[in-house]
């Protein structure tokens, strides 16, 4: 059946996929890894065979083709999914689901979708710890949480897993081991679409909108590109068309959203070269890191900060601080008989030049800091890729993040120079 309705995809595009064997394909396959850092891919992805128009369909795939939660209820998991209580998630039905259906080799219809999964994924959750600790800090916690949340949800499953037992000749441990859920979480959580399905009972009261979309999933990520995708309640398709013209022959690409390089890294596992959303991030600690420490005020100026949101999502960007950061850092610079001014500053009001001059003189410190650590960060790594040769693919990408942000900072720091002109 999976083999006969994967071939009811739109034909303007073509699957490509490079494999091969020995030293060459090696190879070539660590250039490709090289390259997928940047693009959001895995050396494979969609050709077009025609020039597209804006507007036109990239991909129509029919609902029978998606793996939902109501796929898992039609199956033989379905009984098992019923009587359970309390009521399985429905991530945790999917899966459960994409483990059994591995594990049934020849024997699963979604033999040609499995067949063309990754058999590992580079989200943070996959990674060595010595790895993690090389991220940038706001993203190593998220990468800890994450992490957290993966252990937590395979714990609280094995229940639910001992119960399939009948279902299978081998004990359930071994299937349903973590590396095996493991593989699976980060399918869906990297490769799911969005359809919003009717809520069961049998399911708990979590969020049921993923789908799984073969070969719609190959489509790699290019934060330049605009598409439109949708379930298409008419035709009971998912759709994708294009906002954007594409030639002939060339590599069709989707965009996941305006993530900056640290979300793309957390939720899909790669890094995107050029990313216009890239950003570094810039926490409280150092956001005061150069700011004086005699200031009697300063406790009520992050206090003011934090009751205004404007202590977290602080950047420095391509075009240099953003305005958030550029605002907590003035309202940070206030002078004690400027400081009824807080207001002002929130709203965007210059309170003087002696203020600008300051923010602006402490926004260059805390970007050259940042370019300090960052260069120091690339040194550590480029001497553990000499060490650790089986990190390689690893360390390659925490590197290519790294050297991202630094172009970032060196960016900044040319538009930091140029706006304090005015105050030499």
């Amino acid at each position: 059946m999976a083999r006969m309705q994967v071939g009811q995809l739109n034909r303007n595009c073509n699957f490509r996929m490079k494999k091969g064997g020995g030293r060459t394909s090696r190879i070539r396959r660590r250039k490709l890894f090289r390259c997928s850092v940047s693009r959001g891919g895995t050396g494979r992805g969609l050709m077009s065979k025609t020039s597209l128009r804006e507007g036109q369909m990239i991909i129509s795939l029919p609902e029978s083709c998606l793996i939902t939660t109501d796929t898992v209820i039609r199956s033989y998991l379905g009984t098992y999914i019923a009587k359970w209580q309390p009521p399985p998630s429905p991530l945790l039905a999917l899966c459960t689901f994409l483990v059994s259906e591995k594990h049934a080799g020849d024997q699963s219809l979604w033999k040609p979708y499995l067949e063309i999964l990754p058999q590992a994924y580079t989200c943070p959750v996959c990674l060595e710890p010595e790895v993690v600790n090389l991220f940038p800090k706001p993203l190593k916690a998220k990468a800890e949480e994450q992490r957290a949340r993966v252990q937590e949800f395979f714990s609280s499953s094995r229940d639910f897993f001992s119960s399939l037992q009948p279902l299978f000749s081998e004990a359930v441990e071994s299937i349903f081991s973590y590396r095996a859920l493991l593989w699976a979480w980060c399918t869906v959580n990297t490769r799911a679409v969005y359809v919003k399905h009717r809520q069961r009972q049998c399911f708990s009261t979590e969020p049921n909108t993923y789908a799984l979309a073969p070969y719609l999933d190959l489509l790699n990520h290019s934060p330049e590109v605009q598409v439109k995708g949708a379930f298409n309640e008419e035709t009971r398709c998912y759709e994708i068309r294009t906002a954007s013209n594409c030639r002939k022959h060339e590599e069709v690409f989707i965009c996941y959203g305006p993530h900056d390089n640290q979300r793309l890294l957390l939720e899909y596992g790669f890094v995107s070269i050029h990313n216009p959303h890239a950003c570094v991030y810039v926490s409280e600690d150092i956001l005061v890191k150069y700011l004086p420490t005699t200031d009697k005020q300063m406790n009520k100026k992050i206090s003011i900060l934090k009751d205004h949101d404007f202590i977290e999502n602080l950047t420095f960007g391509w075009d240099g601080p953003s305005w958030r950061l550029l605002t907590a850092l003035k309202l940070l610079c206030l002078e004690a008989e400027e400081f009824t001014c807080w207001k002002k500053v929130l709203l965007g009001e210059v309170i003087s030049d002696t203020n600008e001059k300051t923010s602006l003189v402490i926004a260059q410190k805390i970007c050259q800091y940042f370019i300090e650590e960052t260069n120091a960060m690339l040194r550590k790594i480029s001497h553990m890729k000499d060490e650790e040769v089986t990190l390689l693919n690893q360390l390659t990408l925490v590197e290519t993040l790294w050297t991202e942000e630094l172009k970032i900072l060196q960016a900044s720091a040319e538009i930091l120079n140029s706006l304090q002109t005015p105050f030499r």
